[in-house]
């Protein structure tokens, strides 16, 4: 079983998700966002075995640094977004000055691919890529517990106006990929509430079911 919680960070309000498993002490975090310091103070006591990454926009990574530092852990991004981490003009952070200034984090140890299967925690994590809020976003799978960045909302969807976003990409990797997961599988989005894919098919203006 996965204890998760939820921590919403910086001025963007970006989800960062600390998920334990059975073993105690030991923990992985999902997009630590930015302004860090909640989340850091609950890791305080934990191991944190890996930071894994939906994408690499500048409001998911903010506080990857701080946390790689304190906890001494590997970072994963898909490696179409592997330069956007220490490059402002990619990770988006130079389009808003007044939410904040560029942001540079070190780049990734492991890269992330469509199908590949992680272990952490006792638990299988699944990789599926799901471009279209950028190109190298990606979802995780753990059990009934999907993790899907920006690209699927309750009752919404990502922006795709941003560098590298393609709304039929998009509306390909909801349809053709996170629909076709079961009713009963809790989606865990990069803002906001956490939703299911069951209700997201029947209800979502933006993407109606097939």
């Amino acid at each position: 079983m996965l204890n998760i919680e939820s921590f919403s960070l910086g001025p963007l309000q970006t989800n960062a998700y600390l998920i334990q498993g059975e073993e105690p002490g030991k923990a992985i975090i999902i997009d630590p966002g930015m302004n860090p310091g909640p989340l850091l103070r609950r890791i305080a006591d934990l191991d944190i075995e890996a930071i894994l990454l939906t994408h690499a926009h500048f409001d998911h990574i903010g506080g990857v640094d701080e946390i790689r530092k304190a906890k001494d852990c590997p970072v994963y991004v898909h490696p179409l977004e592997a330069d956007w981490l220490d490059t402002p003009k990619l990770n988006g952070s130079t389009m808003w000055p007044q939410v904040t200034p560029p942001i540079a984090v070190d780049r990734a140890e492991y890269d992330l691919a469509q199908g590949q299967k992680l272990s952490f925690l006792g638990h299988e994590f699944e990789v599926f890529h799901t471009p279209g809020h950028s190109p190298g976003s990606v979802s995780f799978l753990c059990g009934n517990h999907l993790f899907s960045g920006d690209v699927l909302f309750r009752a919404g969807v990502g922006r795709t106006d941003l560098p590298g976003g393609r709304e039929r990409d998009l509306i390909d990797s909801i349809r053709l990929t996170l629909y076709r997961m079961e009713d009963g599988v809790t989606v865990y989005p990069g803002h906001g509430p956490r939703t299911t894919i069951g209700y997201e098919r029947a209800h979502n203006p933006y993407v109606p079911g097939s």
